[in-house]
């Protein structure tokens, strides 16, 4: 609370000298005491600990004990049979490929947390490396991590402020305090001021936060605070303090992984009781192999539940998402975010430079009592006043010259305003010579400068109206130079009314020829500009076209509350002024009354970091998924709160960069709303491939489950289903997460953040097509012994025993049927509206691609003696492939007659 001390309290509270400064021995026990001037963050994690963090999974418990058993089993039978035999240890392939998937599933998401963790590097290295102080009597550049509280800065145009200060000299001071509290202009210092009461951070003009840069001017301040204790430095705790989001596909799937567990025990359970049952039955108690068997029979029964590629595939269609945003100006640092895009419903979005283009720019004048707008600023207006205007504007700044303009934003625009009627700083430098000035003052609001122009001195003054016109008692029009009237001045102020209803900021300039001393008097009033940071084109079509995809659009933003309506207006965020709010005001109401008034206010102006973080949560509250943009270090904690922080390329922090999601390199509004229409496509992929997954392995549970429950041989074993899931499904997956169908998507509301994957009919699917396909693999299987003139069921209850290379021919070809069915299956799920030859149709190469390959991998498999002897198949002939093949085909047969009947339906 320094900006409400006085300069000399504030000397007394840090007990220091403005002259003298500290000590060396104070400041060594004050760094003894309050330590060094650096921000801290969370101590890492190591690498080793989030790789096996990543094993904290229902699912990987399961095929941990999976593993354990066969592992076990295969050690029994090497010793038992007391021989070696590299290919026939039991399943050893079983376990080396669960282990293989656990290990890399572990070590993609290790990498991820490992990334994540270097959110709060960049915020360590934005405090200046070397500070001015006064110390002992002496100026002296220190290092910033050693200033302590009660130091003398000394602050000089493009240094960065070291600490936070309370300013005890400003002269022409000029902060730029964008990064930390959103304002676009940079702010005028005043240490002159004390305030009686709270106000907000980019209103406390006596003050200097660490971080903020010198745009102009110079200053002293005395540090009032250091290192996690500065504005940045709450920043940076918040930042620490705020835990890693889940998003709505994780608490999908993690959901789904619990289920999919629970399920998995019990079923095993199931399956051991009812196998143990059969034994006694069949009076096998004595009989080791049939144990054995019942054990293998339950592995393969909990290998079947779970679908082990699932996070593997999600990662590599989420990867691939990454590359296609990427075509749309969106770098993607985590992977999980881009999913979670397609579920956006409301936008937080700064102003500046993402709505806007971040550079100030003359829009409108008014002189000779006519306004003027942009398209009239040409060399070719004969017009010699509003010439006039931008050339004495120009003459009275301090900005940069031609291509290398630098300085004030807002004399930018004047310099630049001056170029479009081919006025040249440089050569108007040159031509009229500056021999005196009168800077910039805040309390004055204006500044003069006089110059030399045929041998006559000539003075032009510029800055605030009221500052302006209180100086002047003549008004040019046209060519006329009169007394200013009354009724001029009335015309001058509602032209500045006119021009402040629409938010743009005002100028005044006037002039006198005089060859006295420089002195702001007598002046004659010439006109005004107006000017605004101008709105991207393109964001106005974006934010109506978010708003048609049933997405609220909404401005934070740290200027004040009548520039943001009128740019949230123009955009078709806002329609009244009651929908805006500020800063100060959020302060003063509960948490609660701020998420209802979430529900319709549309602009926040005059916010401070904290008000970001809790606007975030509110919307959130209030089961929105929240996307927030931003650039600055104030934006970083509400930017990592966020279901989706989206930061600037261009003119974003590192701070903002490091604790986004996504960076968009053209700092566009319109690339966040390409982005959300290739998130609800990913999201779109990523269902319909769990979908598809998930269908494959009930068809495997139901297939083990009905043949064990009848007392028959299973038809699959261990590494059957493990190749179906990791191999002969994982590219059919990948080919659907690769589908590109965006048509209506952005008509589309956004999704429920409680929807499961299983709504809008996916349950019906997954069982639907799950069973059919069981189907497949039962008919296929019996049908080998029924062309074999086997009916008699008894012998194939003990078909091991009784014809072993049928049953190993009839798991072969219920193993491929199953296969073939997974890749027709995924033409299928392409699209599950409409045939499988529109399917086809489509653009996705890599559909047919998966199905080619997943057909040449499983002729591999079954053709291949080596192959045969690893995956327990045998080699089959042509007609056995035209039986898998006609079997095969069922489910698109099934699916085409329901089509069917769905168009005949829909005609009555």
């Amino acid at each position: 609370m320094f900006f409400t001390k006085t300069i000399k309290a504030t000397e007394e509270i840090t007990k220091t000298d403005l002259t003298y400064g500290l000590s060396d021995d104070t400041v060594k026990e004050r760094l003894l005491l309050y330590g060094e001037n650096k921000l801290k963050g969370k101590k890492k994690k190591c690498f080793f600990y989030l790789f096996f963090k990543q094993m904290n999974n229902p699912l990987i418990y399961i095929l941990f004990i999976a593993i354990a058993i066969t592992i076990g089993v295969s050690i029994y039978e090497t010793i038992n049979n007391n021989k070696f035999d590299f290919f026939n240890i039991g399943d050893w392939p079983d376990a080396i490929i669960i282990l293989s998937v656990i290990l890399l599933n572990s070590l993609i998401g290790a990498i991820q947390e490992y990334k994540a963790q270097l959110s709060l590097e960049a915020l360590k290295k934005l405090s200046s490396p070397e500070t001015m102080v006064i110390r002992e009597g002496i100026k002296k550049k220190i290092k910033s991590s050693n200033l302590v509280i009660g130091d003398i800065v000394i602050l000089q145009e493009g240094d960065i402020v070291g600490a936070d200060l309370r300013l005890i000299e400003s002269i022409n001071l000029k902060i730029n305090e964008s990064s930390l509290t959103g304002e676009s202009l940079p702010i005028n210092k005043n240490s002159d001021i004390t305030f009686d009461d709270a106000i907000s951070l980019g209103d406390r003009v006596n003050m200097a936060y660490m971080s903020t840069i010198v745009s102009y001017g110079r200053g002293k301040g005395i540090v009032i605070a250091t290192g996690m204790n500065t504005e940045i430095g709450k920043i940076a705790s918040a930042i620490d303090n705020e835990k890693d989001k889940e998003t709505p596909l994780e608490k999908s799937i993690s959901k789904l992984s619990k289920t999919l567990g629970i399920i998995s025990i019990i079923v095993v359970i199931f399956i051991l009781f009812i196998d143990i049952v059969w034994i006694f039955i069949h009076n096998q108690t004595n009989d080791t192999r049939v144990w054995i068997d019942s054990i293998l029979n339950a592995i393969s029964i909990a290998v079947a539940a779970i679908p082990e590629g699932l996070v593997a595939i999600v990662s590599i269609i989420l990867s691939i998402g990454v590359q296609k945003l990427v075509k749309v100006n969106s770098v993607v640092k985590k992977l999980n975010c881009v999913e979670t895009l397609g579920s956006v419903s409301t936008i937080c979005t700064d102003k500046t430079g993402t709505l806007t283009q971040n550079k100030m720019s003359v829009i409108m004048a008014y002189v000779d009592d006519r306004y003027y707008k942009n398209e009239d600023f040409n060399k070719n207006n004969i017009n010699t006043n509003l010439e006039f205007l931008p050339k004495g504007m120009t003459l009275a700044s301090d900005a940069g010259i031609e291509d290398g303009v630098s300085g004030d934003p807002t004399e930018i625009a004047l310099v630049t305003m001056a170029k479009k009627f081919s006025i040249s700083k440089k050569q108007l430098d040159y031509e009229e010579i500056r021999i005196d000035e009168i800077p910039f003052d805040s309390n004055r609001k204006m500044m003069s400068t006089q110059h030399i122009k045929d041998n006559k001195k000539i003075m032009y003054t510029k800055g605030a109206l009221d500052s302006v016109i209180n100086k002047c008692n003549y008004i040019k029009i046209e060519d006329n130079i009169r007394v200013l009237t009354e009724q001029d001045i009335n015309k001058i102020y509602d032209a500045n009314k006119y021009f402040s209803s629409k938010a743009y900021r005002v100028l005044a300039l006037a002039y006198k020829y005089s060859e006295e001393k420089i002195k702001e008097d007598n002046l004659i009033f010439l006109g005004l500009v107006a000017m605004i940071d101008p709105i991207r084109e393109e964001a106005i079509p974006a934010v109506r076209c978010l708003k048609e995809a049933g997405i609220e659009t909404i401005m934070i933003t740290g200027d004040h509350k009548d520039t943001a309506f009128a740019i949230a207006k123009e955009l078709g965020i806002a329609n009244n002024v009651n929908e805006c709010i500020t800063g100060e005001e959020i302060d003063n109401i509960s948490f609660n009354r701020l998420k209802e008034i979430c529900e319709y206010i549309r602009v926040f102006a005059r916010v401070s970091p904290k008000n970001k973080v809790d606007i975030v949560k509110a919307f959130q509250a209030n089961g929105n998924i929240v996307a927030m943009t931003g650039d600055g270090v104030n934006d970083a904690p509400s930017l990592k709160g966020a279901d989706v922080g989206i930061a600037m390329g261009k003119t974003g922090t590192d701070v903002a960069k490091s604790s986004a999601d996504i960076v968009l390199v053209d700092d566009n509004f319109t690339s966040i709303k390409k982005a959300i229409e290739e998130g609800r496509n990913i999201y779109k992929n990523i269902r319909k491939t769990i979908l598809f997954l998930l269908s494959s392995n009930i068809s495997e549970v139901l297939a083990m489950i009905i043949m064990i429950c009848i007392g028959l041989p299973t038809p699959l074993i261990a590494i059957h289903l493990l190749w179906i899931n990791l191999i002969t499904d994982s590219l059919p997956a990948i080919a659907l997460g690769m589908d590109n169908s965006k048509e209506n998507i952005m008509k589309e509301k956004p999704r429920n953040i409680n929807e499961s994957i299983f709504s809008n009919g996916g349950l019906l699917i997954t069982f639907g097509y799950g069973s059919v396909i069981t189907v497949c693999v039962l008919l296929s299987f019996f049908s080998t012994f029924w062309l074999n003139g086997i009916f008699n069921w008894n012998y194939i209850v003990n078909a091991n025993i009784t014809c072993p290379n049928i049953l190993l021919k009839a798991r072969t070809i219920a193993f491929t049927t199953l296969a073939i069915s997974e890749l027709f299956h995924m033409l299928i799920m392409s699209n599950h509206k409409q045939t499988v030859f529109k399917n086809i149709k489509n653009k996705n190469i890599m559909l047919l691609v998966a199905f080619i390959i997943g057909i040449l991998l499983q002729v591999l498999v079954v053709q291949i003696p080596l192959m045969n002897k690893i995956f327990q198949t045998t080699s089959i002939n042509i007609f056995d492939w035209f039986i898998i093949l006609v079997i095969s085909l069922l489910s698109v047969i099934i699916h085409e007659i329901r089509l069917l009947f769905k168009k005949i339906k829909k005609r009555k």
